[in-house]
C-alpha cells in the first residue's frame, strides 16, 4: 500500500493525498467533510483527526457507523479498515 510510510499522527493530508493520488482532490475531499476551511486550513474537526493515527481513524469511522466503541474494533494496516474483535 502506498500509504504505508503516512500511518502516524499529523498526517492526515499526506495520507490522503497518497491514497487518492492528487493533493488537489485530497484537498477538496478535506473541505467537503468539514476537515479543511477554504483557505487550505485545518479546521477543528480537521485538527482532531489530524491528531490520531490511521489506526485510531480507522477505529473511529468503524465505531461511528456501527454504534459501538472504538474499543471494540481491531485494525488492519493492509486495508486500513477496522474489524470487530473476535470473542474470547
Amino acid at each position: 500500500m502506498a500509504t504505508q510510510k503516512h500511518m502516524g499522527k499529523g498526517v492526515l493530508t499526506k495520507r490522503l493525498s497518497a491514497q487518492v493520488g492528487s493533493k488537489s482532490l485530497a484537498y477538496a475531499l478535506l473541505k467537503k467533510r468539514g476537515d479543511m476551511d477554504a483557505k487550505g486550513n485545518l479546521t477543528a474537526k480537521g485538527r482532531k483527526r489530524d491528531a490520531m493515527t490511521a489506526s485510531e481513524r480507522a477505529k473511529d469511522r468503524a465505531a461511528k457507523a456501527s454504534g459501538r466503541a472504538a474499543k471494540d474494533y481491531k485494525y488492519s494496516a493492509a486495508t486500513n479498515r477496522a474489524t470487530l474483535k473476535g470473542k474470547k
